[in-house]
């Protein structure tokens, strides 16, 4: 069961921002791509003995998380590493790691039944690595603006990772650089490229580029290991030779980036009811996860029916309504304390020069 808590990957009209500093585009990219994280995360037990839905895993592991990280990049290119940012990073990343971090610890004690499952806070557990990750990346965004051929450098970071076995489990650091590329993409790209991308001609294709990764998917489960996906292994872990890694790098990249786009091109681009509760994915990411743990140890997945197609649809839904009640005002205002803390106390106050004083 550890293992699979390690294998868990967690925010008008197109382009027109609604309401003060919001886009609809990107809040409703947001929300899609959080229900996609939750339908994934729970259609895990379903996979055994039915390749449809391995296929169907496979193709949403292929971009759900890459979509999310490359939005999450495009947002971040004002990092600046000045005081404020950094008191944002730690409130809005550091904090609310290490209050998930322990809480999902003690709840796997008791799902899983090991008692004695220590609080590691340099071994995230679950889907609490993508905080430790994004913390990384966004501190490290200055150096990206900064290099030459920043995504191609980011690349060659990600397929070196896959040949260094020895970077081991702490921080999650194989997932945060196999994973880097796509928020280095993000901090490159400008409004003109997702406009691109809104094109009609882009959003007829979408659909059949969908259809056809499906089908690639399926043909694929019986033949290869799916874990080349979750980044989170180098080559010689996943049992292939030094090489397979840095070629496997590039390919999921090329897949993922196809598949991302193709994403983006059937988001809608005005306000829709879902638009708001893009502000509150991160509350939805951190915490649909303790009721995905907590369906395998209730035995919600027991029932045979729950493994056919209605079960498989089923469970889609759920997912997605619930993963849509956690993002709602009511459950932010509720937790954010502790996923969006202000502690004004913890900081000390910016200096600010007086007028007339050198």
């Amino acid at each position: 069961m550890y293992e699979r808590l390690r294998a868990a990957g967690p925010q008008g009209s197109s382009v027109v921002g609604w309401g003060e500093g919001r886009d609809a585009f990107f809040d409703n990219a947001k929300y899609l791509a959080i229900v996609l994280v939750a339908v994934g995360h729970a259609w895990e037990p379903l996979r055994d003995g039915s390749r449809g839905v391995s296929a169907l895993y496979l193709l949403v592991y292929a971009f759900h998380m890459p979509a999310f990280i490359v939005v999450s990049g495009y947002f971040s290119r004002s990092f600046d590493a000045g005081p404020g940012r950094i008191r944002r990073l730690v409130t809005g990343l550091v904090v609310p790691y290490v209050v998930f971090e322990t809480a999902y610890t003690f709840f796997t004690r008791w799902t899983d039944q090991v008692p004695d499952r220590p609080v590691s806070l340099l071994d995230p557990l679950y889907l609490t690595w993508f905080l430790v990750a994004l913390f990384v990346w966004r501190l490290t965004t200055p150096l990206w603006q900064r290099v030459r051929c920043p995504l191609a450098l980011a690349l060659a970071v990600a397929m070196l990772a896959t040949l260094t076995p020895s970077i081991g489990d702490d921080l999650d650091l194989q997932r945060v650089l196999q994973f880097l590329p796509y928020f280095v993409l993000g901090l490159a790209l400008r409004p003109e490229h997702f406009r691109l991308l809104r094109r009609r001609a882009v959003r007829l294709v979408a659909g059949p580029v969908f259809a056809i990764a499906l089908a690639a998917a399926y043909w694929a489960v019986p033949r290869m290991s799916g874990a080349w996906l979750y980044h989170r292994d180098s080559a010689r872990e996943l049992g292939g030779p030094a090489w397979s890694g840095p070629v496997m790098t590039l390919v999921t990249f090329g897949c993922s980036l196809v598949l991302v786009g193709c994403f983006l091109a059937l988001v809608p681009g005005r306000r829709t009811w879902f638009t708001a509760l893009g502000a509150g994915t991160l509350y939805g990411y951190l915490l649909h996860g303790f009721l995905v743990q907590g369906a395998r140890f209730w035995g919600w997945y027991g029932p045979a029916w729950v493994h056919g197609p209605l079960g498989v649809g089923a469970v889609a839904l759920i997912a997605a309504a619930v993963v849509t009640a956690l993002c709602t005002p009511p459950v932010r205002r509720a937790l954010r304390g502790v996923v969006e803390p202000e502690m004004r106390w913890a900081f000390r106050r910016e200096a600010h020069p007086q007028p007339g004083r050198a």
